[in-house]
């Protein structure tokens, strides 16, 4: 019964986690877990579960009296999520770049492979597979600790990726940014692994910028 209802939750944690991605609910409305249940034809304990988990992830704020609401996108959160990713995660790529096994290399081009295979009409999916791309060139080093910042961190900047790419022409750069830095990355070499992974990261928070202060 356990199993049943775990993998239940991660179901409805899929399904709120993209509609939060892709902006499909409102920050300003409160999530109805009964209505929620019911249009997913599951009990409320999966529901529960699964928006405590998104709480958990910093996507979700709990309200006394009003529930859970989608944290909302901001120029402040963008400039703090992509401040810390520029402390942490070019170096710790640099690092895993230069001791990285066969293994994890192979890991990562496969990795990278299922990004450049992502429907681009699919921008949840793409978000969700340039998390796994940036959080594999950190895995590679075995520092748990470092891994685990960076992808909570890649969790955070799921729906400023999502909003940074939709105009279009953006999925393109971000492409050959992506097979620039891999290819740097697979040689091992570390200052242009750092070099590139900083780029990269400044480009799209200056991106999103732009589009939040057209937006305001």
């Amino acid at each position: 019964m356990n199993i049943v209802v775990r993998t239940l939750s991660e179901r409805v944690f899929d399904i709120v986690r993209e509609q939060i991605v892709v902006g499909g609910l409102a920050s300003d409305v409160p999530i109805r877990q009964d209505a929620l249940a019911i249009e997913l034809g599951v009990s409320r304990i999966p529901v529960r579960e699964a928006l405590a988990r998104l709480e958990q992830q910093g996507l979700l704020i709990s309200h006394p009296n009003r529930g859970y609401l989608v944290r909302p996108m901001s120029t402040a959160e963008a400039d703090e999520i992509y401040a810390l990713r520029l402390a942490i995660e070019p170096a710790a790529a640099a690092f895993a770049a230069v001791h990285a096994d066969d293994a994890a290399r192979a890991e990562a081009q496969r990795v990278f492979e299922r990004l450049d295979a992502a429907a681009s009409d699919n921008l949840a999916d793409v978000a969700v597979r340039n998390r796994e791309f940036h959080t594999a060139l950190v895995r590679a080093a075995n520092r748990s600790i470092t891994t685990q910042l960076v992808e909570r961190l890649s969790i955070l900047s799921e729906r400023y990726v999502v909003a940074q790419l939709e105009p279009s022409g953006r999925g393109s750069r971000a492409h050959i940014e992506h097979r620039q830095l891999l290819d740097a990355w697979m040689a091992r070499d570390g200052d242009a692994v750092q070099r590139m992974a900083t780029e990269h990261i400044k480009t799209t928070l200056a991106d999103l910028k732009v589009q939040f202060k057209a937006a305001a």
